[in-house]
């Protein structure tokens, strides 16, 4: 399995504005955003021999207070310090809560803190592993099918699939609902709460652990490959990037979408660790020649975008996270880096631990179906690999629980739990909801003559 010496620059867990690993194009927006300053703008020194001197005074204090944040900004940025260091710049200067550090004390309001610290494998482990997202996460490409998933518009979900790998890895005091779908999308998952066919709905109270991959299908990924490749590559040489306003403007939607898909997360899981993933790069580096129709700046161009894609996931894990952590909540949002996981193993490797092109029967042509670039066995194993470090190291921040949580759940309470209360087999009916152990003994009380 791969290992994160491995990685792209790109960092893992630390929640939060800065990162270094990100090329300033795609970094997020706060590292090089200064904050606002009252009469520093373009227009400070409008009129400003109207203004009284008192005004002007502080127009003067103001423009300096602004220049030398700038100038300070320019040197951090300019001078090879650590990226911890530039967090602690930005720290200092917006007077926000910076990950690494520890919360503010309590308040005298609150008699007690009402979280524990924990450390990451714990926090991943008290209670029930869920785990959603599209054929990436189902495990598609990978064989050894659950037999009532097998079939068109199913779901495909693998044996090999890493969630099952996770599951078998580690003690988790509950179990795994394995829930990921291929073929599914962050707009779908929205979509379907309050329904049964809903992921978002198995995640529960008690669940601990959730593993997330989604966006692909939003991206419209696979329909990108076939514009590129079903084509005449020496009349058509730009199949490829002519997509690339509407792959830009997909991805603007998905970082709203993937929002709204953690916040539903969060409300039902407010202690759970989420660890949300990329994608992998399906090419290598340097291509070493034509794939199929794919000349090497075709390769090359979808390498960006599965890594432009993967920045904003990354991006909006981050401030998720941000919001968590700095309004003292439990739990966490941390990003899993999966984009160098195939290394070496690309689709036109020797070795490949990925699907390329499956081909049609004899006259079809070239024919880009479901498990068409998707992870073999061999490379859901190293995407696992990425998942158990992230379980193992966990973000570069402090975790919290709920001490009433940690206290409450029972091995009991997760068997039940599990699915979710709309879930077709184990869980609540709306005509034969499900009663707690009080009421159930309220019932027999109650058809007990003698009591």
């Amino acid at each position: 399995m791969s290992s994160r010496e491995d990685e792209p620059d790109v960092p893992e867990g630390t929640p939060g504005p800065a990162d270094d690993g990100a090329t300033e194009e795609n970094a997020p927006s706060e590292v090089h955003d200064l904050p606002e300053v009252p009469g520093a703008g373009a227009n400070a020194f409008d009129f400003e021999d109207a203004k009284p001197p008192r005004r002007r005074r502080r127009s003067k204090v103001a423009m300096v207070v602004a220049t030398a944040l700038v100038l300070v900004m320019v040197v951090a940025m300019a001078v090879p310090v650590s990226r911890d260091g530039i967090l602690a710049l930005w720290c200092d200067v917006t007077g926000g809560v910076c990950p690494g550090e520890p919360l503010p004390p309590i308040t005298e309001d609150e008699e007690i803190d009402w979280r524990v610290r924990v450390e990451p494998e714990e926090a991943a482990l008290w209670g029930n592993y869920v785990s959603l997202g599209d054929s990436y996460s189902s495990g598609d490409g990978a064989g050894e099918y659950d037999p009532e998933t097998a079939e068109p518009g199913e779901c495909w979900r693998s044996e090999n699939a890493y969630p099952k790998l996770i599951e078998q890895e580690f003690d988790f005091v509950g179990a795994l609902g394995f829930y990921a779908c291929s073929g599914h999308r962050g707009s779908q998952m929205l979509e379907q709460v309050g329904t049964s066919e809903s992921q978002l709905e198995r995640v529960t109270e008690n669940t601990s652990l959730v593993t997330v991959g989604i966006g692909g299908n939003d991206l419209g990924f696979i329909s990108v490959l076939r514009t590129c490749i079903v084509r005449v590559p020496l009349l058509e040489r730009t199949g490829c990037t002519d997509q690339e306003t509407e792959v830009e403007e997909k991805m603007d939607a998905f970082e709203e979408t993937l929002t709204e898909v953690l916040g539903e997360i969060r409300d039902r899981a407010p202690d759970a660790r989420v660890l949300v993933l990329g994608y992998p790069r399906l090419f290598p580096e340097e291509p070493p020649g034509m794939y199929y129709t794919l000349s090497n700046g075709d390769q090359l161009w979808l390498n960006t975008v599965a890594q432009r894609f993967n920045d904003r996931i990354r991006d909006t894990a981050y401030r998720v996270d941000g919001e968590v952590y700095g309004s003292r909540q439990v739990g966490s949002v941390e990003y899993v880096n999966v984009f160098s996981s195939l290394t070496g193993h690309e689709v036109s490797a020797d070795d490949p631990w990925l699907n390329g092109i499956v081909l049609g029967e004899l006259g079809e042509g070239l024919k880009v179906d479901r498990a068409s670039f998707h992870p073999t066995a061999e490379g859901q194993r190293s995407v696992a690999e990425r998942v158990r470090l992230q379980v193992l190291e966990g973000p570069e921040r402090v975790l919290y629980q709920s001490r009433d949580r940690l206290e409450s759940v029972s091995p009991e309470k997760l068997s039940r739990e599990l699915g979710g209360p709309l879930d077709p087999v184990n869980g609540e009916s709306e005509d034969e909801p499900a009663t707690d152990e009080g009421a159930e003994e309220a019932a027999e009380a109650d058809s007990d003559p003698d009591s």
